[in-house]
């Protein structure tokens, strides 16, 4: 069975373009096509498309917002932008927003198909660029929760410390010998740039580390 594809494009001379690739592909069938998002919700409740083709750029809202609305309504529905640049901030905060992927409108002839049975089939069609971008962002909120670098392990360790946890019970919780505890505990004054397990825990707690 063909997978409904709705598109919104606010170029309307693109968007007959990519509804008639569409309908050349008998895997796919075009399920309806906007110049707007405003009736997003529903449109998208109404036709319950299999895949989405988003615009990032148009009148009235933007597709970022409509990608927002989409999945504060609980829709799972994978989610194509379309965007000019490759390095766009925009394309980023779509898929932070929940877009699954995007797709570089010069290459639509070339890889629109791939593209969407690549969402079809669970991926996030995404260059390198934005990839790299994802990841950054990743590492630096990971950085900003954790700023100190502590491992799970040394996590794990000084949560089990500050409940009053001998090094014997620590060892014996996390199937570690006590020498392993010992190491796990050194890195951990080194990190926190403590001295004692008191200011050790007591840094942990006021920074909520643990």
């Amino acid at each position: 069975m063909a997978l409904s594809v709705v598109v919104y494009e606010d170029n309307d001379l693109l968007r007959e373009s990519i509804v008639s690739m569409i309908s050349l592909n008998k895997q796919f069938q075009v399920g309806g096509s906007f110049n707007n998002v405003l009736k997003v919700e529903e449109q998208v409740k109404s036709i319950k498309p299999d895949i989405i083709l988003m615009d990032i750029d148009m009148p009235g809202s933007t597709g970022i917002d409509a990608v927002a609305k989409i999945r504060k309504a609980g829709w799972q529905t994978p989610i194509m932008m379309l965007t000019v640049f490759d390095d766009n901030q925009h394309v980023f905060d779509a898929i932070c927003a929940g877009a699954s992927g995007y797709l570089l409108k010069k290459h639509l002839s070339a890889k629109l198909y791939d593209s969407m049975e690549e969402l079809r089939t669970g991926g996030a069609p995404m260059s390198p660029s934005i990839a790299r971008m994802v990841v950054s962002s990743m590492h630096k909120k990971a950085t900003q929760v954790n700023p100190y670098g502590l491992t799970a392990r040394e996590t794990d360790v000084l949560t089990s410390l500050s409940k009053g946890n001998s090094y014997k019970l620590i060892a014996s919780e996390f199937n570690i010998s006590i020498d392993t505890v010992r190491t796990h505990i050194k890195n951990v004054y080194e990190k926190l740039q403590v001295h004692s397990q008191a200011e050790a825990v007591a840094k942990a707690i006021h920074e909520k580390l643990i």
